[in-house]
């Protein structure tokens, strides 16, 4: 009975749940920063390891302290991933979240590497940890630029779709003409449409791996073309999305207040810098009822 007691006390220990999250969930604490910190290092480190341990070169008497470093760094981010779920007020939420999947993905592989010694590799994963540096570091206001990328790529997804479908339909036909002109030379690597829509795609890319290679004179031509090509492909893509980041952008600056009429605010401004109004009028309808219910009292 005393051990059921502990340990439902342990688990309903609200002053050591909430002593662990400030350290482990928050930065803003000397303890909370030395523990990402810390939590930093070994990530690097154990990715490092795992980098390391993939080259044939490694002398074979560092295979034991590197496989006993794995499972340190492995247990420990289980005991980690565990006591963040133990002191988070919500523990379905992180576990779901977007971290605690991470968290989660990061502990896995070493455990089905036992039964699979290839899966083992994944330790990788725990690259994607590192993301905890925006944390450390308070550079979490970078990740606004990147939700503005995120929207304009969303914004130009039915573009770049038409623009895609065009490049396949494009390398689809320069292949297809490609296989009609050096298909028919003796020992050509043109030998089926496949591989002409294989070195098409290849050289519009301007990626030219350069194993497959035109002979005739018109085959060359056309691959001069293809060049070409590619080089005012490539640009279109990015034009798109830029054009897409310029317009949002020019809307964030044209924002007008409902009361002046002024433009010319900050992309977070919540208030008119000219006359001090609200700039949502929402925020304003909200504020109203509250204000007249003060003068009533």
């Amino acid at each position: 009975m005393k051990l059921k007691e502990r340990i439902r006390d342990f688990l309903h220990d609200e002053k050591l749940k909430r002593k662990l999250y400030v350290i482990i969930f928050e930065s803003d604490t000397p303890a909370g920063k030395l523990f990402d910190v810390v939590l930093i290092g070994c990530i690097l480190v154990s990715v490092l390891l795992v980098i390391i341990e993939s080259l044939k070169s490694i002398p074979s008497y560092l295979t034991t302290p590197f496989v006993i470093m794995e499972y340190l760094f492995t247990a420990f981010f289980t005991f980690e991933y565990l006591t963040r779920i133990y002191c988070s007020p919500r523990p379905r939420k992180y576990i779901f979240s977007f971290f605690g999947i991470v968290d989660l993905l990061a502990t896995l592989p070493l455990y089905i590497g036992l039964l699979f010694p290839g899966a083992r590799y994944l330790l990788i994963i725990r690259a994607f940890r590192l993301i905890r540096v925006f944390r450390v570091f308070k550079l979490f206001n970078f990740l606004n630029e990147g939700e503005r990328l995120l929207t304009a790529l969303r914004e130009s997804s039915k573009k770049i779709a038409v623009f895609f479908l065009f490049v396949v339909i494009l390398v689809t036909s320069i292949g297809t003409l490609m296989y009609m002109i050096e298909g028919t030379q003796p020992d050509s690597q043109f030998n089926n449409i496949p591989n002409s829509i294989y070195w098409a795609i290849v050289t519009m890319t301007t990626v030219g791996y350069g194993d497959i290679t035109p002979v005739t004179g018109f085959g060359k031509f056309l691959s001069a073309c293809v060049m070409l090509i590619g080089y005012t492909i490539i640009a279109v893509p990015t034009g798109i999305v830029s054009a897409s980041m310029m317009k949002d952008y020019k809307r964030r600056r044209d924002k007008e207040c409902p009361h002046c009429h002024r433009s010319g605010h900050e992309d977070n401004a919540g208030f008119c810098k000219y006359c001090g109004s609200s700039l949502n009028p929402k925020d304003e309808m909200q504020v109203k009822p509250e204000d007249e219910s003060k003068d009533n009292t």
